[in-house]
């Protein structure tokens, strides 16, 4: 059976919209995805595809609506199919300390961290700068017998790497129902029983008690559901978060002030930012 390769690009890139839009192609019958800066890879068995109903998808309803999709496709033959995996899925370095791989990856550096991913649901490995500052930023932090959230978990590496730091317990938490099932498979490849997954909000948040929250969404979300991320921490509890260009972190910045916390310090890679802050 031959697929077809989708490629959707999202200009600006967002990864918010690329997870909605990963969860609306999957109602279609898509069900392999490829993360790339700017875009998303979607495959499809050629028998179910219906380019007109890709086109009939409608983001509009988002909140942060600034933004333009374009589509384009081929064909994949059969025969071609896992050598288009394994060159679409590379293997991830961060700091010489973390690799983040398939299962079919062997040859690869031996490293403190070695976190593996299934391809097929690819979105979230690494790839994308905003989560290589978030693994930078969990190596640079103290997690031995802490209390973790990864709020908006996507296939829930954070949180994988957070166990394999140290830390006690582990909630991982995301909207939508497919990073919710790929989270509970990675986290049983990767063994770390501590991590427990739940598909929901912010609204789930409540009475609940963290020492560091993770969260690398995007701007609004994060401004907007910034005080239930507080209101989990103690304090000196650390918020370290993404998902969001440089010209965006004055409004974090202005937000976090408003929630009582103390800026540490942030990274930036391809004006992608992950900051870090303390509650007073």
């Amino acid at each position: 059976m031959d697929y077809i390769e989708l490629k959707c690009e999202i200009n600006p890139f967002n990864e918010t919209v690329a997870q909605i839009l990963i969860a609306e192609l999957g109602e279609l019958g898509y069900d392999s995805f490829t993360e790339n800066e700017d875009s998303i890879d979607a495959y499809i068995t050629e028998n179910l595809f219906d380019f007109e109903q890709v086109k009939a998808i409608s983001l509009d309803y988002l909140p942060d609506s600034n933004f333009k999709l374009n589509y384009s496709h081929t064909t994949v033959v059969s025969q071609d199919w896992n050598a288009v995996w394994e060159s679409n899925f590379q293997p991830v370095i961060i700091s010489d300390q973390v690799v983040i791989r398939a299962s079919f990856h062997t040859d690869t550096p031996k490293v403190p961290y070695d976190i593996v991913i299934d391809p097929k649901m690819s979105f979230g490995t690494g790839h994308h700068s905003t989560t290589s500052l978030m693994v930078q930023n969990i190596l640079k932090s103290e997690f031995k017998d802490k209390r973790v959230l990864d709020m908006g978990c996507g296939t829930s590496l954070l949180a994988i790497l957070a166990s394999m730091r140290g830390a006690k317990a582990i909630d991982a938490i995301d909207i939508d129902e497919w990073p919710y099932k790929n989270s509970l498979e990675n986290i049983k490849t990767n063994k770390t029983d501590n991590v427990s997954v739940f598909l929901g909000d912010a609204r789930l948040l409540d009475g609940k008690a963290y020492d560091i929250v993770l969260a690398n969404i995007n701007r609004n979300i994060l401004i907007n559901d910034m005080k239930y991320y507080v209101a989990c921490l103690p304090q000196n509890g650390l918020l370290i978060m993404s998902g969001f260009y440089t010209e965006d972190l004055k409004y974090i910045q202005d937000e976090a002030v408003k929630n009582n916390l103390t800026y540490i310090d942030h990274k930036v890679d391809k004006n992608w930012v992950s900051v870090r802050f303390e509650k007073k």
